[in-house]
């Protein structure tokens, strides 16, 4: 059974940085995609990055440059670095492993910029 867990949000100031880990089990990490999504009170989700197996990674618009994702192998996790924050990156923001019929999401964690 897949499980993905969260961790790493916060509140921080506008300009502030933080980062997010997906700790991930119960999947062949080393050959996974792992994605990042967020959903803002009142919106709808929507994905902010992914990393594939490779290393090869993809960002929305809304954070190219200003966001980061990583992978560590060893430890299982996928990690989102967030510089720059301003207050339209408060949401929720979740990890997410999708391989053919597996579709699992974490929990979330809560980013909260306060201006």
């Amino acid at each position: 059974q897949v499980q993905l867990e969260e961790s790493g949000g916060g509140t921080v100031q506008a300009g502030g940085s933080l980062r997010l880990s997906c700790a991930a089990s119960g999947l062949s990490f080393g050959s996974s995609a792992i994605g990042w999504f967020r959903q803002a009170p009142g919106k709808e989700r929507e994905w902010v990055a992914s990393i594939d197996n490779n290393g090869f990674t993809n960002y929305a618009d809304s954070v190219k440059g200003r966001f980061t994702i990583s992978r560590h192998n060893a430890k299982k996790t996928v990690y989102l670095q967030m510089n720059s924050l301003n207050s339209e990156d408060t949401a929720v923001y979740v990890c997410r492993y999708s391989s053919g019929p597996n579709d699992s999401w974490g929990q979330g964690t809560q980013v909260t910029v306060s201006s």
